[in-house]
């Protein structure tokens, strides 16, 4: 098995920058295979030793992949000279690498995927893995009687592109008359559920990504905040890819 030195394994795998990963193994922070380690050079074997930080096991996976809720106001890109985009959310030791997978309008809310696997983001937002993408929105105006068929049926758009079969579902009426809908896409063009909405009469006053494939938004992460993915999260994406 391959080797690394111990503070660079640590600084790789995000435990910090190499300065601080330093610190903490002189402080005796870092145990490998129970025992303390204050020696920064010490190889180790991220497949064969238990490598732990201030009692926490190091993630054995060098690639970081975390769950942000995306606020509105942000773009999904890596950088932009004029606008602020969702890497921006994050710590800049922390950015190096990062991009989100796919695309979320500026004003749309809710789960965005962003790691540093490229392979993974390439597989996720490739054609022929159809990951499905849930949705709920806020409609006003006046949808077709028939809109669920007709999203049943694959709606074909004002430019006339044409999409795949999708999923709606009205959850309630509100006293204002907009509807509160839920939207399941099995492909990701451009503004699509926007579109397609727009395609049977109504206007999207406000959309929030629930879902990626089997990767659900975590109700308890706050909008504009994130956390690093379970490794049995990480493990269903892969699932997915080799489906």
């Amino acid at each position: 098995m391959a080797q690394e030195r111990l503070d660079k394994m640590l600084a790789s795998r995000g435990a910090g920058s190499r300065k601080k990963v330093g610190q903490l193994i002189r402080a005796g922070r870092v145990t490998v295979n129970g025992q303390p380690c204050r020696d920064s050079a010490r190889k180790v074997s991220p497949e064969q030793d238990a490598v732990c930080v201030m009692g926490v096991p190091l993630r054995t996976r060098k690639e970081r992949y975390f769950m942000l809720n995306k606020p509105a106001g942000v773009i999904s890109a890596t950088e932009d000279v004029e606008q602020k985009t969702v890497l921006e959310l994050f710590p800049e030791s922390e950015r190096a690498g990062l991009a989100p997978v796919g695309r979320l309008d500026k004003d749309t809310l809710g789960l965005l995927l962003v790691t540093d696997d490229g392979a993974l983001n390439h597989a996720l937002t490739s054609p022929r893995h159809h990951v499905d993408k849930r949705y709920r929105a806020l409609v006003s105006g006046t949808l077709a009687d028939d809109a669920a068929e007709q999203f049943q049926r694959g709606i074909e758009l004002r430019d006339g592109t044409k999409c795949l079969p999708a999923d709606l579902t009205v959850l309630e009426q509100q006293a204002d008359g907009c509807l509160v809908v839920e939207v399941v896409l099995h492909e990701g063009k451009y503004h699509q559920v926007k579109r397609m909405i727009a395609a049977l009469g109504g206007h999207v006053e406000r959309l929030e990504r629930l879902s990626m494939g089997p990767l659900v938004l975590d109700p308890a992460l706050e909008q504009g905040t994130y956390r690093e993915l379970t490794e049995a999260e990480i493990e269903t994406l892969f699932v997915v890819c080799k489906g």
